[in-house]
């Protein structure tokens, strides 16, 4: 009876003994894999393009002041009609041209004694030029001053001058992106490469931040596409 306990007691003992060796054997598997998983590397990459803009829109703004109601309707309207007749003969249509509904403001309604301002009435709006001809629309600005020069007072306050943009942003941006992707991988691999690691697959990536700027303040029909990666990727033994 002894000897048959003791036989079962061992043989407990070594099945304890064999699950704890089991146990571990996994945990240590579980936390090789953990540590691996736990390596990786964020990159980043970026491509830029040189790029024409392809659309411009020219808000062309002006006002006409005066105590006379009649009289400085008629001069916003002759002005209206002067910045139209500039436009079209710098060669644009008339569908690229909009004028926009006339602002009157009383100046006097909310002015009193030594505030009230010598012209009573205010009127003005603004002519727009929207056009994918870039080049006419900068040759026409560089002689804006002949406006001037018949008597049109553009408000370049509330204008703010042309805007130039690029809309073919799609066309380019696949391309942009794999270059991106590319430059990112080459950044992992030599970072790899400095560690004594192997690089791995991909951990996370996004697609890219796209930005459009001005190549210079001299030359704002010149823009800069610029894309940038983020790519995490893990690295191996």
């Amino acid at each position: 009876m002894q000897t048959a306990s003791n036989h079962r007691n061992l043989i407990a003992a070594l099945l304890v003994a064999a699950g704890l060796a089991a146990a571990g054997w996994f945990a240590a598997q579980g936390m090789a894999r953990l540590r691996t998983a736990d390596r990786f590397v964020t990159v980043k990459g970026s491509a830029e393009k040189i790029v024409d803009a392809d659309l411009v829109v020219w808000p062309l703004a002006q006002t006409v002041v005066g105590n006379d109601l009649a009289a400085v309707q008629a001069g916003l309207e002759s002005n209206n009609a002067t910045i139209r007749a500039f436009l079209t003969g710098a060669g644009f249509k008339d569908d690229e041209i909009v004028v926009s509904p006339p602002r009157l403001e009383d100046r006097w309604a909310w002015s009193y004694g030594d505030n009230r301002p010598p012209e009573r009435y205010r009127y003005s709006n603004t002519v727009t030029l929207r056009s994918n001809r870039v080049a006419e629309a900068l040759a026409a600005l560089r002689r804006s001053g002949d406006l001037v020069g018949k008597g049109v007072m553009l408000n370049a306050e509330e204008g703010g001058g042309p805007d130039f943009e690029y809309t073919r942003l799609n066309e380019i941006k696949p391309a942009l992106i794999a270059e991106a992707t590319a430059n990112a991988r080459k950044s992992a691999e030599q970072f790899a490469k400095d560690s004594g690691a192997r690089l791995g697959g991909i951990r996370s990536a996004n697609q890219g931040v796209v930005s459009i700027t001005d190549r210079d303040r001299g030359s704002p029909q010149v823009k800069t596409v610029r894309v940038v990666t983020t790519v995490e990727y893990f690295l191996k033994d």
